[in-house]
């Protein structure tokens, strides 16, 4: 899975819909309402951000991660992998995400 934060609700649907169009993930979570507090520039920042999950195989998430990279407005997007637990997951939908991402 990939966590990922973006501006607002419409970029994180736009890149869903690319990613789910070029088979990259199986499916998307978008998560409006979302608020971040970071330092950036030796700054203390606070912003409204939309949180976004990128349901994905392990053979499929570096391709993804780049392509989110590539769609992103943010000069330094926050992509981060979240590995998971496959034998303690839903064995019908980690085949479900494995097949979509063929």
């Amino acid at each position: 899975m990939l966590y990922t934060t973006w501006p607002d609700r419409e970029a994180a649907q736009k890149a869903a819909h690319t990613l789910l169009d070029e088979g990259f993930i199986a499916c998307a979570n978008i998560l409006p309402a979302g608020h971040s507090v970071f330092r950036w520039d030796g700054e203390v920042r606070e912003e409204a951000e939309t949180i976004a999950l990128f349901k994905t195989s392990l053979a499929r998430a570096g391709q993804a991660r780049d392509r989110l990279a590539d769609l992103h407005p943010y000069d330094e997007p926050c992509i981060l992998a979240l590995p998971a637990e496959t034998s303690l997951s839903a064995a019908g939908f980690v085949r479900w995400v494995a097949g979509e991402t063929a």
